[in-house]
């Protein structure tokens, strides 16, 4: 009835598996060895934007001292500078009412 025996079906399913079973085995392994590869990519990529972020942030603190010295220096300019106007208009008040006093003794 059979033209081919049970033994001979078996072994083609196991030589079936078989084949599968390394071909995915191979194709697991490169997987690996990329996955690898790319992570050790990502790891030097990091390594290059750590050196970059240490280096802005020594960029931003050099800059920072000039800056802040430039900013209380102008600070430092415009207070004084209504204080030496309140002074001033206080000193010419101061004046005009003593002249006014001198007038009117004389």
């Amino acid at each position: 009835m059979f033209c081919c025996n049970v033994e001979d079906v078996m072994d083609t399913v196991q030589l079936i598996l078989l084949t599968v079973i390394v071909i995915l085995t191979v194709l697991l392994v490169i997987l690996g060895v990329q996955v690898f590869f790319i992570l050790k990519d990502l790891r030097r990529t990091l390594r290059k934007t750590n050196k970059i972020l240490d280096n802005a942030d020594a960029i931003t603190q050099d800059i920072e001292g000039p800056l802040g010295a430039i900013s209380s220096l102008f600070l430092g300019l415009s207070g004084g500078s209504f204080v030496t106007i309140a002074k001033l208009i206080k000193t010419l008040l101061g004046r005009d009412k003593e002249s006014d006093n001198r007038r009117e003794r004389d």
